[in-house]
């Protein structure tokens, strides 16, 4: 007996984001002939992307990849970055994360951003700013070790983000290798998470202690904590490349935003 597709494979997607609510009006809009041709093709040239001569942001992220748009912050001017934001706030509906701010540079845009009413996480450590909005209801367990105090600002940018994609998030910090009775005594966290990410510097080798136990895929994620034979995040990044635990991925020093995007698109699973 031939069987239906289940729901959501067939039509839109039963989760549909404002930003593609906009996109099926315009649709139905130059299909019932509410809409010309013309002007359907007019605001398609405006939906994808927004070109402000110094930047195109992107506003089809989401819907092409259910992936959120981050804004790097250095090397761009007050004025860009206000720009940016606020065509992100214009013209998409999803979460909105600029990165490596310092507070003077944040501040105008946390200006902007609550004078329109929206609350925002700020991550001062970090430097990480976050609108959070049309966050997707959650859906698998992430957990994130710290190995240090020192490194939770990334670990916080870890969670931040994932949270914004979906996943459930578990942040535990302090567990290194200093002392692994601190490890040990959150074993049940380790066997209920879907994925996990270690975040780690000095010589990183609480990547490897974890892969070797966990049963689920393991990020790991260096970071520039640490003495002179550190090397600003080398040290650790080479360990953690060179892991004997065949379970470890590894991304770039103090890379956060890629550890925690990576870790929510594994801890949730494939939209159906």
């Amino acid at each position: 007996m031939a069987t239906s597709p289940p729901e959501g494979r067939r039509g839109r997607p039963p989760r549909t984001a404002a930003y593609e609510g906009r996109l099926a009006a315009l649709l139905e809009g130059v299909a019932s002939g509410d809409v010309s041709v013309g002007d359907g093709i007019d605001a398609l040239r405006r939906l994808p992307f927004a070109d402000l001569g110094f930047a195109r942001v992107d506003h089809h992220r989401w819907l092409r990849q259910r992936q959120l748009e981050f804004v790097y912050g250095p090397g761009k001017t007050p004025s860009q970055l206000r720009a940016i934001v606020a065509s992100l706030l214009d013209d998409g509906e999803n979460s909105i994360v600029v990165t490596r701010l310092t507070p003077a540079r944040a501040a105008p845009l946390r200006k902007l951003l609550e004078g329109r009413g929206l609350g925002v996480e700020w991550r001062p450590a970090s430097g990480l700013l976050a609108v959070p909005r049309a966050v997707p209801a959650p859906r698998g367990d992430l957990l994130i070790l710290a190995a240090g105090t020192a490194d939770l600002p990334v670990a916080e940018e870890v969670e931040l983000v994932a949270r914004l994609l979906g996943a459930r998030t578990k942040l535990l910090a302090d567990v290194g290798v200093a002392g692994l009775h601190r490890l040990l005594a959150e074993f049940p966290a380790l066997a209920e998470a879907d994925a996990i990410v270690v975040v780690a510097g000095m010589e990183g080798a609480l990547a490897s202690v974890v892969g070797g136990l966990a049963a689920v895929p393991v990020i790991a994620c260096p970071t520039s904590v640490g003495y002179g034979a550190n090397l600003g995040g080398l040290t650790a990044l080479l360990a953690m490349m060179s892991s004997c635990a065949p379970g470890v991925a590894v991304v770039n020093v103090d890379d956060g935003i890629g550890a925690g995007t990576v870790g929510a698109l594994i801890a949730r699973g494939r939209e159906s």
